[in-house]
């Protein structure tokens, strides 16, 4: 592997979260590699500095790491095939390259990832199982934690690369439990979402300024990540630009129930949060921020959002 390469690194996927990481490699003193199927996006990672790879083959040439987010079972699967046929990176005898490691970051079925790892280890690539926790707006500001699995000494090699994108990393066991880890992790994230919009319509039903609402409980004890994150958005209204969309959370919350009915474990509260979801895709589209789930109760409530009281300060 050449000096160049040792100090490059790939990403495959430049949409939100994609995007967000190869930013943060740039300021961490990486020459990135993107590669993207869009256009648009590749035009803008090279309008902010990035350099653009021509397929996900030439990006497998340039970097020694690579990290894929991407948004389909059908994507991964191409992408690993592309990089499984880039040419040989093993080197001489005399000088052996270390293998490429690739870091899938994407939220898919597990069997998914575990077919894309062993067409990737035939030709002698490590894919490390890396699920991320954390929004598009927290990816960009390097407030994400990775959920890491897979053969640990390639997760060492690669942590430089994890500390540049992430404020926190952890090595969860053998490939595939990083994912189990981010199933459970999005089956609160789900139940705490729409627990926040529940509580902002009953507060607003009671005539609760919800702006106030969302200052002063995202200050207390029934406080969550989710309240504090999307609570802003609801309290407004306003569901776009999405951190998280709803077109794509659907197919993360179809993954935690085959993963919850094959682990033979009941999620009522799961269960019933995923109607609700349901509705606010059908009330304004795919596109729109999984807190519009708010906008869903208050219809259930029949809330009026002028009908505001001002809560003032003690201080």
């Amino acid at each position: 592997m050449t000096t160049q390469a040792r100090s490059s690194v790939g990403v495959i996927g430049l949409g939100i979260m994609g995007s967000a990481m190869a930013a943060n490699l740039r300021r961490a003193g990486y020459r990135v590699m993107g590669y993207d199927v869009l256009a648009t996006r590749r035009r803008e990672h090279r309008l902010a500095g990035g350099q653009i790879a021509p397929s996900c083959r030439a990006v497998a040439d340039g970097a020694g790491i690579v990290i894929c987010s991407l948004p389909s079972v059908e994507a991964l699967l191409a992408t690993a095939a592309e990089l499984a046929a880039a040419r040989p990176r093993g080197g001489s005898r005399r000088s052996p390259r270390p293998a490429q490691i690739v870091i899938e970051t994407s939220t898919l079925p597990i069997t998914t990832k575990e077919q894309a790892r062993r067409r990737l280890a035939a030709a002698g690539v490590i894919l490390l199982d890396c699920p991320l926790s954390g929004t598009g707006p927290q990816a960009r500001v390097r407030d994400l934690v990775v959920y890491a699995s897979g053969d640990r000494a390639a997760y060492r090699r690669a942590a430089p690369v994890l500390d540049a994108v992430a404020r926190a990393h952890y090595h969860i066991g053998a490939f595939g439990a990083g994912s189990k880890m981010k199933f459970v992790a999005n089956l609160l994230v789900a139940i705490h979402n729409v627990a926040a919009a529940e509580a902002l319509v009953l507060a607003m039903k009671a005539g609760l300024d919800p702006e106030m609402v969302v200052k002063v409980i995202g200050d207390g004890a029934g406080s969550s990540r989710m309240f504090q994150v999307r609570g802003p958005m609801m309290a407004k209204g306003r569901y776009v630009p999405a951190m998280m969309k709803l077109g794509v959370w659907k197919k993360d919350m179809t993954i935690i129930t085959d993963f919850a009915r094959d682990a033979g474990c009941p999620t009522p509260l799961f269960a019933a949060s995923a109607p609700i979801y349901t509705a606010a895709s059908a009330m304004g589209g795919s596109d729109e921020d999984t807190a519009a789930v708010c906008r869903v109760l208050e219809r259930m409530a029949g809330t009026a959002r002028s009908s505001k009281v001002k809560v003032q300060s003690a201080k």
